[in-house]
This record gives structure tokens, sequence and C-alpha cells, in this order.
């Protein structure tokens, strides 16, 4: 599934360079939707239970490299509300005295919903910082060295800051280069008499090309749009 997350990014790439000619880039556009590549880095630690609470465990959380989507709605020049989405999977691994090292693999599904203040462009640079939530789906849970248990976590929320900076090339296309960290727990079982309280709080890296437009031009202009302000 890691493969076809990449072979979607190809897929909206070409996307992008179809629809591009339809919706002409306007670097003053309402719309701006970017293609990345995203390493994920979980600031993460669990206090386990097995029989009650061994303080001398602990887990970890892998750090890995997926592909993500970005799209950014202008209300004004400077308000807008960014949606971050992708897939990703990654592995828990036992460490301090955890008597197994590995605590099985899952997939994850964690949108971001942010809302952003740009600010104005600066010899072709513009920066900006957000904040939201995050809400993070975990599924299709593997098995582990607990006896082959899998893993189930719960769906968890979390807050979520970030700051970024777009790259003007012209014609409507960026460069982009954006960091994000959520605060985020959850809780882990084994449904073998083995749980887990986790704090996840990941670092979000991201780097990638954007390409911003008038979503009007996209689905067929009715009226002439007004200028953000």
């Amino acid at each position: 599934m890691q493969k076809m997350g990449f072979a979607t990014l190809a897929a909206l790439g070409a996307w992008l360079g179809v629809a591009a000619p339809a919706a002409a880039g306007d670097n003053t556009g309402d719309t701006l939707v970017r293609i990345q590549g995203t390493v994920l880095v979980p600031d993460s630690s669990a206090k386990i239970y097995s029989g009650g609470y061994k303080p001398t465990w602990d887990a970890d959380v892998s750090t890995e490299v997926i592909p993500t989507l970005t799209i950014t709605h202008f209300f004004t020049k400077n308000i807008a509300a960014e949606l971050f989405c992708c897939f990703g999977k990654f592995n828990a691994e036992g460490k301090g005295q955890t008597p197994v090292h590995d605590l099985g693999d899952f997939w994850v599904f964690p949108p971001i919903l942010t809302l952003q203040y740009h600010f104005d462009l600066v010899g072709g640079f513009k920066p900006y910082v957000g904040a939201g939530v995050q809400y993070i789906h975990f599924f299709d849970g593997g098995a582990s060295d607990l006896s082959g248990a899998k893993i189930h976590l719960n769906d968890a929320w979390g807050f979520a800051l970030q700051a970024g900076v777009d790259v003007e090339l012209g014609k409507g296309w960026y460069l982009n280069a954006d960091v994000k960290h959520v605060w985020l727990d959850t809780n882990a079982d084994w449904h073998n008499g083995v749980t887990a309280d986790v704090t996840v709080d990941p670092w979000i890296v991201s780097l990638g090309v954007g390409y911003r437009f008038n979503l009007s031009d996209l689905l067929g202009r009715r009226a002439e749009a007004a200028p953000l302000k």
C-alpha cells in the first residue's frame, strides 16, 4: 500500500499537468494544491501494563517517509484553511526492559486541518503559520512478538501547530517546505492482558511542489472571481 501511495502521487502529478491548462495558474488564486514527500518522526513513548504497570518497559513508533497531499483554500489573501492527508504504515517496537522487540505494525489515516495566516510575499518567499487539529484513524494492526497477538490502537485527536514557506516559481507554481508538530495520545491493546498508554507527538516535515489557481476556472467559471483582499 505504501507503493500505491507513491503511485497515487504520480497520478496526481499527471492530473495537475492535464488540469493546469484548464485552470490557468494564478499566484493570487483561491486554491492551492501541493504534492509532497513527508517524513513523520513520532516523539513517542509508552506506559505498558501487563498484570500491572511496568515502569521499566517502554515502546517506540518507527519513523517513516510517505507521500502526502494538501489542499488549501484562501478566504482572503492572508487567511486560509488547509487539509493535509496521507496513508502510512508504522511499526511499534519495544524498548527499555520490554521483553519483546516487535509490538506489531499498523496503518494510519491521519488528516490534519489547520487555519493559517499567510504573510505577504517578500522576494518570492511567502511564509505562513497555522494551528488546528489532527484526527488519526489506526487500522489493520499486525501480529506482534506477544504470542502473535495483534496490536490495536484507539483512534485519537490531537492539537497541531504549523509553519512553512511557499517559494514562488511563476504561473501559479510553488516550491514548499512545511513543518508541523502534533500533541497526541492514544491507547494500545493486544487483547491478551497487555495494554499501553501511548504518547505519539509526531514531527511532520514535508517538501513538495504546489499549484495555485482559481477553483472556478477548473469547475467552469460562471462569473469573474473577486480578487482576494
